[in-house]
């Protein structure tokens, strides 16, 4: 798997994202592409931003023996899987605001470094490895870049 902690990975992850365009359609699914852009930086914001309610620990005890593999292992993702709550946009969003927003925290991961996800414990799946952070960043960018076509 290619890694968001790559520089030539990020250049690719990011001529995708610079690919789509305001009026660029899904393959699959509901989503426009500007809740599409919001939807990837919810991963994000769970790390950086302090905006998501942690679950409580049955609910991450639940997260992590459950979902965990499913969203940190190499399988891919299925077409129109469910999603969690906090990732399920439904308003309208601006297509260059959430652009530039994805950009931004696709660049920041790439600039905080493996180091800085080391042991990193996660929103709601405990302490994930390097490797899992990677998978859980890249895995479901690329799912949906390649549901826009991109």
């Amino acid at each position: 798997m290619k890694s968001v902690f790559n520089p030539i990975d990020v250049a690719e992850l990011t001529a995708r994202i610079n690919k789509l365009t305001p009026t660029t359609q899904p393959q699959w699914g509901k989503m426009s592409v500007g809740q599409m852009l919001a939807h990837c930086s919810v991963s994000y914001e769970m790390v950086y931003e302090d905006k998501h309610p942690k679950p409580n620990a049955i609910m991450k005890l639940i997260l992590k023996m459950f979902v965990k593999g499913t969203v940190a292992g190499p399988k891919p993702y299925k077409h129109n899987s469910p999603t969690a709550p906090a990732f399920l946009i439904k308003e309208d969003k601006d297509f260059d605001t959430e652009k530039a927003r994805l950009l931004a925290y696709v660049n920041k991961t790439l600039q905080s470094g493996e180091k800085y996800f080391d042991k990193r414990e996660s929103h709601s799946f405990g302490v994930l490895t390097v490797g899992e952070w990677n998978t859980l960043f890249y895995k479901h960018l690329d799912h949906h870049l390649t549901q826009f076509g991109v």
